[in-house]
């Protein structure tokens, strides 16, 4: 039976795993508000662990499918082909593992998947720049791989493209910018700062710094606590809010201790309620990543109304309520970012949060604006459905 017949198109969605990282709570936003009778998500991931988001998967009708490893193409092979044979048909598989993305949809197009999508969702440039030898070589062969075998890229900024497509990918019709839509919902209504900030430990008269990222080398913690080191010197009623975990965390921890900073940092792990945390613990949101595709926290922050302290590095589309952002390189120092970060505290008259929603809900970073183009690629090799 064709897609056409089932008025149902079938996305296969290849994933490392459903965690609360920007590309799965954007995948989240996404199956919470497409129309799920014309479009059926299941997601094929590299675990089998229980990730946060897959009880939610599930209870909206969606499967969650382990297709294990990848770092044995052979034995991927044999599982990925498997799960098209065992929970297909698929209309479309859709790739969101980067570089790899090459190999699956190499097994995509032998499966006679007609419709695949590679997304490219960061800005892995400056990390390829310095790769070895075989990491070189896997590299250009998933690239060629993702140039012959992916009939839609989609880049969720343009340095994101022209990480996975090249930096001429834009004249290749079949590539395109899909920017992430956050769901603005919860920046509506009014929180308790109070009893928010008395849950995580925090004062109430506390000038609180926020942070969220998973502990990775990426997201460059180790400076982050360096330079929140320097803004206590300035500010003793400074406290650093830590969301997210990850295999650096012991690193982190033990870091803290050196600095002796245990009572200024709060470590609150993964949280489901981010948005109301921005609104009532957080004065200040810090981002001093090596790189980034387009971070989906900084969309939060600004919806929340919060200054926005972060790498020059990081794409300008984020640029979205520019009273709140303020850029800085990498190569200044920890006190010149403490500096920053002190400044941006007393600069109260530059938005209200109310506007700076109003900013989001125009812009093309909202959820709506998102699952509408993301369907308008699918529909556009189904025009029937």
């Amino acid at each position: 039976m064709t897609s056409v017949d089932r008025q149902t198109i079938r996305i296969l969605h290849v994933v490392g795993g459903m965690n609360r990282g920007g590309v799965e709570t954007w995948l989240m936003h996404v199956l919470r508000n497409i129309d799920r009778d014309r479009f059926q998500m299941d997601f094929a991931v590299h675990t089998e662990k229980p990730c946060p988001y897959d009880d939610e998967v599930r209870a909206l009708g969606s499967k969650i499918i382990p297709c294990l490893d990848p770092a044995k193409p052979w034995l991927y092979n044999r599982n990925f082909k498997r799960i098209l044979r065992e929970y297909g048909p698929y209309d479309i598989v859709h790739s969101h593992v980067h570089h790899f993305s090459g190999y699956v949809l190499w097994l995509a197009k032998q499966a006679g998947i007609a419709v695949r999508i590679a997304q490219s969702h960061n800005d892995t440039s400056s990390v390829q720049a310095k790769a070895g030898w075989y990491r070189r070589v896997y590299l250009a062969l998933t690239e060629w791989w993702v140039d012959r075998y992916a009939t839609v890229g989609l880049g969720v900024s343009y340095k994101a493209a022209a990480s996975l497509f090249g930096s001429a990918w834009s004249t290749n019709p079949r590539r395109q910018i899909l920017y992430y839509g956050i769901d603005l919902t919860p920046f509506q209504s009014p929180v308790n700062s109070v009893a928010i900030r008395t849950e995580l430990g925090l004062p109430a008269d506390a000038f609180a710094i926020g942070h969220v990222g998973r502990f990775i080398e990426q997201k460059n913690h180790v400076f982050l606590l360096e330079i929140v080191a320097e803004v206590a010197k300035r500010e003793p009623r400074m406290r650093l809010l830590l969301i997210g975990d990850g295999s650096l965390r012991p690193e982190i921890e033990q870091k803290v201790i050196q600095l002796g900073l245990t009572d200024r940092i709060i470590f609150a792990g993964l949280r489901p309620d981010v948005p109301h945390l921005m609104l009532g613990a957080m004065d200040v949101f810090l981002l001093p990543s090596l790189h980034e595709g387009l971070p989906l926290v900084l969309l939060e922050a600004q919806a929340a109304g919060l200054p926005c302290i972060f790498s020059d590095v990081i794409t300008e589309e984020v640029d979205i309520v520019k009273p709140l952002v303020r850029r800085i390189s990498l190569s200044r120092s920890a006190s010149d970012w403490a500096e920053a970060v002190l400044s941006a505290r007393g600069d109260t008259s530059a938005i209200t949060q109310s506007d700076a929603l109003g900013v989001l809900e125009k812009s093309s970073f909202s959820i709506e604006m998102s699952v509408k183009e993301l369907t308008k690629v699918y529909q556009a090799n189904f025009p029937s459905c």
